[in-house]
């Protein structure tokens, strides 16, 4: 079984279904997010589209991984299980590698151009990986994270700094409020 999706198989032989499994290594993913990361199983359909050369492609994904959680900073584990689906068209003639192309209607955000009849499902794999992280990932909803005066832990540490540190710029404010608060006593 192969790890490479060819355009040209599916042409002559019909779906096809192709799996790998994948390591990559945090600096290989460049998200500060990701602590560490484990193998990545992926397993695809692909089948030809209705429009002209356009291959429609439903897979899975999972791996495990190690997030750093955006509050605290401490790594946790996840287990992640995803599905997705991806419409592979040439890309347009009149369009350079570089040059952008202006996505028209909302059901084409799926979609993906190729230039080469190959498509290393490692390249898939993780680009899919790259979809599923979270942008700002939390060990937990109730995370307290850290203290913005000494950095503690506040999950774990429970720190002797103010609970209510005043910023300085809101001094005189504060003072005011000292004499309105002396005034209502009196």
């Amino acid at each position: 079984m192969s790890d490479i999706i060819r355009f040209d198989v599916i042409d002559e032989h019909g779906p096809q279904t192709v799996r790998g499994t994948y390591a990559f290594s945090s600096a290989e993913l460049d998200r500060d997010e990701v602590a560490d990361i484990g193998p990545a199983e992926v397993e695809a359909r692909v089948e030809a589209g209705d429009a002209p050369a356009e291959y429609l492609v439903d897979g899975t994904l999972k791996f495990t991984a190690d997030y750093n959680c955006s509050r605290c900073l401490e790594p946790y584990p996840i287990a992640q299980s995803s599905t997705f689906h991806v419409r592979f068209r040439p890309r347009p003639e009149a369009s350079q590698e570089d040059e952008e192309i202006e996505i028209t209607a909302a059901e084409e955000l799926d979609v993906e151009f190729y230039t080469a009849r190959e498509i290393p499902l490692r390249d898939l794999a993780l680009e899919q990986i790259q979809l599923t992280i979270p942008m700002k990932p939390l060990c937990d909803e109730s995370c307290l994270g850290l203290c913005t005066h000494c950095g503690a832990n506040k999950n774990r540490d429970k720190c002797s700094c103010e609970e209510s540190i005043v910023d300085d710029r809101w001094g005189a404010l504060h003072e005011i409020r000292n004499q309105l608060a002396k005034k209502r006593d009196v």
